[in-house]
């Protein structure tokens, strides 16, 4: 049961525990599974952290906010969570900037406050910081003006 769902998708090693629970496997019974899994490398915090992080990084562009969120979810370990973080690379500003200029396209026809609150918004739920976000949503406002 566990290989299958496996097969799919990474899981931390929380979420292995919860799917044995949920199909009744007796509680030592399960650990031994957990110990063999992460043993054989099938379960690997470490390794699912690094590749939740790829993709926050990459197609999602999104913030260091929400990839703690998103690693949080996942049921990985605040030490697994602040190694992650720690490699996050200093760019946030450009991706937050990187982001806001593909959107701030779109947005030509708005009136320019309204167009910095939606763009705002869209960066703030991405998980960019306030400062970042406001600054990212302007230049890239900028930019499409000229």
């Amino acid at each position: 049961m566990l290989l299958r769902k496996l097969r799919t998708r990474s899981l931390s090693i929380r979420e292995a525990r919860t799917a044995l629970r949920d199909a009744e496997v007796d509680g030592d019974v399960a650990e031994q599974v957990i110990a063999a899994f992460e043993q054989n490398g099938y379960l690997d915090d470490a390794r699912l952290a690094e590749q939740l992080l790829d993709g926050a990084l990459g197609r999602k562009a999104q913030g260091a906010t929400a990839i703690a969120q998103t690693l949080s979810r996942r049921g990985l370990d605040r030490e697994v969570i602040d190694i992650a973080l720690a490699s996050l690379p200093d760019d946030e500003a450009e991706r937050a900037e990187e982001f806001a200029r593909q959107r701030a396209r779109g947005m030509s026809g708005l009136d320019r406050d309204v167009a910095l609150r939606r763009l705002h918004g869209q960066l703030a739920r991405r998980g960019f910081s306030g400062t970042v976000a406001r600054d990212a949503a302007r230049r890239a406002l900028d930019e499409a003006a000229d």
